[in-house]
């Protein structure tokens, strides 16, 4: 079962949240996060994917703060070049910023048990963010999170067990970088696949049917592990 919620962050600002429940009690909670291309039909059936497989689970709009909560992109040139400047704007807001809409969904999940989070992209940094400043997470899983392995970002201290995705074709995260990362994070648990940026998303030209399948079959054992 699906339906649409509104969560309130801290600072009083309303996000929609698209929200996947399972057929019987939750093992827990999971709080889904968008590319750059909005809570769109692929989001919706990650979501989905997790509550079959008995997770409560929300996705937020991380484009609300840019008034553009309701926006849904393709994975066409155009696509990409809006969601990566609606990304740039929600970037530039000052601290909390979105990370304060993620820790509403993280909040809002919890009445499941435990939470874990995964997201995608930008989503994958946000994820990343999210595990080593926001409350009440017990694991985090972020894939191919751009921007992720910048020395600023890993030089974060995560809070919760870590689990990362990479692609060793990714034009966009350099397999060097991912190096140094795991270098810098010797206790978050690197998987690197024969795969490019986006290797999860079966509506990409960079779909990765058998990567695509270890990686879930590697995050959901990740959360039945610390989330239930």
């Amino acid at each position: 079962m699906s339906e649409t919620i509104t969560l309130t962050a801290a600072d009083g600002h309303s996000c929609p949240a698209y929200v996947a429940r399972p057929a019987g009690t939750p093992k827990g909670g999971i709080v889904v996060v968008q590319e750059i291309f909005g809570v769109n039909s692929h989001i919706r059936s990650v979501a989905d994917g997790y509550a079959a497989a008995g997770y409560l689970a929300v996705a937020p709009s991380t484009f609300s703060r840019a008034g553009q909560a309701s926006l849904e992109l393709g994975y066409a040139e155009a696509d990409m070049k809006q969601g990566f400047g609606l990304k740039t704007a929600v970037e530039e807001l000052p601290a909390p910023g979105v990370l304060a809409d993620l820790q509403a969904a993280i909040q809002w999940a919890a009445q499941a048990g435990k939470v874990g989070i995964v997201g995608y992209c930008w989503g994958g940094l946000l994820t990343w963010r999210a595990a080593c400043t926001l409350k009440g997470l017990s694991a985090a899983a972020p894939y191919y999170g751009g921007g992720m392995t910048t020395p600023d970002e890993a030089a974060r201290k995560p809070q919760v067990p870590v689990l990362a995705h990479f692609g060793d074709q990714d034009h966009w995260i350099p397999l060097d970088t991912v190096e140094a990362f795991k270098k810098a994070q010797p206790g978050v648990t690197v998987h690197v696949y024969q795969a490019n940026h986006g290797f999860n998303c079966d509506q990409r030209g960079a779909y990765n049917e058998a990567a695509a399948k270890l990686a879930r079959e590697r995050t959901l054992a990740f959360f039945a592990q610390h989330v239930g």
